[in-house]
């Protein structure tokens, strides 16, 4: 929320993902459903938005709670966390679902489900939503007519199975972040190897180019964030893959739109095709920087790579 001012300043056109798991870290009692409101409201009236796209709360991971610590994982990026932890705790959920019903009455309101890994899952998060909406009606409580679903697709399986995931929502998000760290096997905080993370994978590369395909053949919006939305060396990849809305650090939009406004489409499609030709990371990333260098001498010098 404190961001917001900031981000219209920087050129945000909508929140393209607003993290709520915060209202649930470092206190003693769980959020009602007005703090959920109140918070969710300063975001969703600020008029320089056209949207505001709310994720249900990602807890779980790195992301605790003082009410999960009696829950030791061994692997919590891989244990009860996201739409997991949500649909075991559905009061919880519930709770927060009613707040951003009742939000949307208020402006227009995106809702996204993190670390879909199955049907199943985003079936019985729309089951629950649409349970959340019948009560409040039904209470003669005020909500939009309908609110766009989304999906994130952050777990390889969900981007194996993205062409039947479209079929059950409004959007994908694709989670940058999460989706390299489980297709190259990478725990990020290990400083051993995070020399590994790489977004120039080819099988990155590849996996996000099959999430977008499936969406656009389904007839639906995909859009992405994490680290690799925001990276300006990736950021023509990501046009020639014809992404449809990029989510990042507010402090990265403008550089982002001073190259996407210097990029066509038709560069950028060859640009992909030649990424993808090759077999190493190490040759992907080679061959970008040198683009980046040759194409946008203003914002890449060779010691900014």
């Amino acid at each position: 929320v404190e961001e917001i001012s900031s981000a219209v300043s920087h050129g945000a056109e909508h929140v393209g993902l607003y993290r709520t798991e915060f209202l649930y870290i470092y206190r003693d009692d769980l959020p009602t459903e007005e703090d959920h409101f109140n918070n969710y409201r300063q975001v969703v009236e600020e008029k320089n938005f056209s949207w505001s796209t709310i994720r249900t709360f990602d807890l779980g991971g790195d992301k605790f709670t003082k009410y999960q610590k009696h829950a030791k994982e061994m692997n919590p990026q891989m244990g009860l966390r996201a739409i997991r932890f949500c649909l075991r705790e559905v009061d919880i959920f519930k709770t927060q679902l009613r707040a951003i019903w009742r939000v949307s009455a208020l402006g227009k309101v995106k809702i996204l489900f993190p670390m879909i890994s199955c049907i199943e899952e985003i079936r019985e998060a729309k089951r629950l939503l649409e349970e959340a909406r019948r009560e409040l009606v039904t209470q003669g409580v005020p909500v939009a007519e309908r609110m766009e679903i989304g999906a994130m697709i952050e777990v390889p399986a969900a981007a194996v199975i993205a062409d039947q995931l479209a079929k059950e929502v409004d959007y994908f998000s694709i989670g940058t972040n999460d989706l390299i760290q489980y297709s190259l096997a990478i725990d990020r905080s290990n400083e051993r190897v995070t020399y590994l993370y790489e977004p120039l994978h080819p099988a990155v590369l590849r996996l996000i180019k099959r999430i977008v395909d499936a969406a656009h053949e389904a007839g639906i919006r995909v859009a992405m964030c994490g680290e690799m939305a925001g990276d300006p060396l990736c950021c023509p990849i990501l046009l020639g893959m014809e992404l449809d809305e990029l989510s990042m650090n507010h402090l990265a939009i403008p550089r982002i739109k001073r190259i996407l406004q210097q990029s066509s489409l038709e560069e950028s499609r060859k640009l992909l095709a030649q990424a993808l030709s090759y077999k190493s990371a190490a040759e992907v990333r080679a061959y970008v920087q040198n683009y980046m260098i040759h194409h946008f001498p203003d914002e890449f010098q060779k010691r900014d790579l």
